[in-house]
């Protein structure tokens, strides 16, 4: 019998230190908004109550990661901090070979440049946004591959991150690929994760013809717990076993450390092959830094090795998967349709579904995320037609920090939600006044059609 089986989910943490939040008027909301031209991203956070934007150097660090701190070496090469770290990435992962870089999408940018050519393909379960506009960057094709019942928010099968095999198949039938990359969790999908059979078939598939087989690890841990809890023969092995299995499986992995490193800044971009690492260290070299600290401080790197062994913390995982559980529960009761079954780090509201008569050029997530905001001073982002042109399902992503919002804030953005699906029929359309060729999301400035 599980002892912590309550109603209730409790945060296995208490605060040392806490921070005000704002709160704006509705009028003072509409302002900021229309300052930001109707992109979230726009507005400044001493506007935003609460902000769900993403999970990425959003998360709060522990007492023993702030301790860590005050070790920081900041020797400019081979400091004690970057060996500490190096240990800490073998003993977890089994690569030898270790980058550090400022961010996640830095390792994308430097593996992209060091392996790409233009006319290569890349496979993935799902690129992500940052991860796509690298391979596009370098002339290549980022082709996606998920199982089907990653298109169908409300298909509650256990692992809709995996990729498609059979479609894997084809496209190596196809013709050469330059590179087969996993995202743990599929963040593009509603934040799903990927079984280790999906992980391992892949591998065995990449090693067979001779193609390099990548994780994008931003997420190993939440993935990890996910299959412990869900697939069979796993529920008896330790995490520490199931992350190390997972990259045992790839010939490399990039990183984002702001996610399942809950630190502020850093990434990670590691190999087990020598001759690639002292090109990507060269490249590193160009706009990182040296090799040993990849454009972090000292400090920032002692952090690091402490998050990423405490993101492994079998309570800290439970309660991330129980309280998504019960964030996404909360907004389906007050009517707000989401991506089933929820995810470690985010719970994805169906825009699509809850304003049908939007269609997908109308940008129903835009006119659902800025509801969001209007009615509550609630920032998330939007998954779907302007982050990814073309795509199957409009989403509106609500990414919780680690360790920074209670049960009562959920509970807060979950009674915004249900004004919000008060609302949504008479929501109307958005258009785009004007945006970038790459990643307009960010930077695009839209206006109610």
């Amino acid at each position: 019998m599980d002892d912590w089986n309550f109603r209730t989910v409790i945060e296995p943490f208490r605060m040392k230190m806490v921070e005000a939040i704002p709160f704006r008027t509705a009028a003072q909301r509409l302002a900021a908004l229309e300052r930001a031209e109707h992109n979230l991203f726009k507005v400044p956070a001493r506007d935003v109550t609460i902000d769900l934007l993403t999970d990425s150097g959003t998360g709060a660090m522990s007492a023993n990661q702030w301790a860590a701190l005050m070790l920081g070496d900041e020797s400019y090469a081979g400091s004690r901090s970057f060996l500490k770290l190096e240990e800490t990435v073998q003993e977890i992962t089994g690569m030898p070979y270790v980058l550090p870089v400022h961010q996640g999408r830095a390792a994308e940018r430097i593996l992209a440049t060091v392996s790409l050519n233009p006319g290569d393909r890349v496979l993935n379960n799902t690129h992500f946004d940052t991860t796509r506009a690298h391979v596009e960057h370098a002339g290549a094709s980022a082709i996606d591959i998920p199982v089907a019942a990653a298109h169908v928010p409300s298909d509650t099968s256990p692992f809709k991150g995996d990729m498609d095999l059979a479609a894997l198949d084809a496209a190596l039938e196809e013709g050469p690929v330059a590179m087969v990359m996993l995202t743990l969790t599929n963040n593009a999908a509603g934040g799903q994760p990927v079984s280790m059979a999906n992980i391992e078939a892949v591998s065995a598939r990449c090693r067979a013809r001779g193609v390099p087989f990548w994780l994008d690890a931003a997420r190993y841990a939440e993935n990890a717990w996910f299959i412990h809890s869900r697939e069979a023969g796993f529920e008896d092995m330790s995490l520490p076993a199931i992350a190390r299995r997972m990259f045992d499986a790839a010939d490399g992995f990039t990183m984002s450390a702001k996610k399942d490193g809950i630190v502020n800044i850093g990434g990670l971009l590691c190999t087990r092959d020598k001759g690639q690492y002292d090109l990507f260290a060269v490249e590193g070299i160009l706009s990182e830094g040296f090799p040993t600290y990849g454009g972090l401080a000292g400090r920032d790197l002692e952090a690091l090795a402490v998050g990423l062994r405490e993101a492994l913390d079998p309570d800290y995982l439970r309660y991330r998967e129980r309280s998504m559980a019960y964030f996404a529960r909360g907004l389906m009761q007050v009517g707000i349709p989401v991506v089933q079954p929820a995810g470690g780090h985010a719970v994805y509201i169906d825009a699509g579904a809850l304003c049908p008569q939007l269609r997908s050029d109308q940008f129903p997530g835009i006119a659902v995320l800025n509801a969001l905001y209007l009615h509550g001073g609630v920032r998330g982002v939007e998954v779907g037609e302007l982050m990814f042109p073309g795509a199957t399902l409009q989403l509106v992503r609500l990414a919780v920090p680690r360790r920074v919002y209670t049960q009562a804030h959920i509970d807060y953005v979950i009674e915004v939600g249900e004004r919000v699906a008060k609302q949504a029929p008479e929501m109307g359309p958005y258009r785009i006044v004007e945006a970038p060729p790459v990643l307009r999301h960010f930077s695009a400035s839209l206006a109610p059609a």
